[in-house]
């Protein structure tokens, strides 16, 4: 399992995400993250664009990364239905995204931003697993 949705809230959408590592971890839960904005199963993989995120440790690391992820959505007006996490360590990440142009039809929920509510971080048995609310 890549990722789960939790609680039906009105004005939040909480997931969980989980990876054997932590490049599989930020991988899931961008996925999911973009399973929010828009549908990730039509929006075609045209373009590639490389990003950095860094951060003192890798659950803040998780935050920057996500609301930096809704911030080009913002931006730079593009939708990404996969990710490749390409260097990470615990206070950084180089990241490609692929994806297109928003277009209209493809949109599905504009999220505001990434919360505290309720996150979490943990290493487990099976690797790692993040809990994350949006503000929708």
């Amino acid at each position: 399992m890549k990722y789960k949705f939790l609680d039906a809230i009105t004005s939040d959408v909480i997931f969980e995400a989980y990876g054997k590592d932590l490049k599989e971890l930020f991988e899931n839960a961008a996925l999911a993250l973009f399973s929010v904005i828009c549908k990730t199963s039509d929006v075609k993989q045209k373009d590639s664009d490389e990003y950095e995120f860094k951060a003192g440790n890798a659950e803040e690391l998780m935050i920057n990364f996500l609301q930096g992820l809704i911030a080009i959505v913002d931006i730079e007006q593009k939708f990404f239905s996969k990710f490749d996490v390409e260097e990470i360590d615990e206070s950084h990440l180089i990241v490609k995204c692929y994806g297109e142009p928003i277009r209209p039809e493809l949109g599905e929920t504009v999220v505001k931003a990434v919360t505290y509510y309720k996150y979490k971080f943990e290493q487990t048995k099976k690797g790692y697993m993040v809990t994350v609310s949006l503000d929708i």
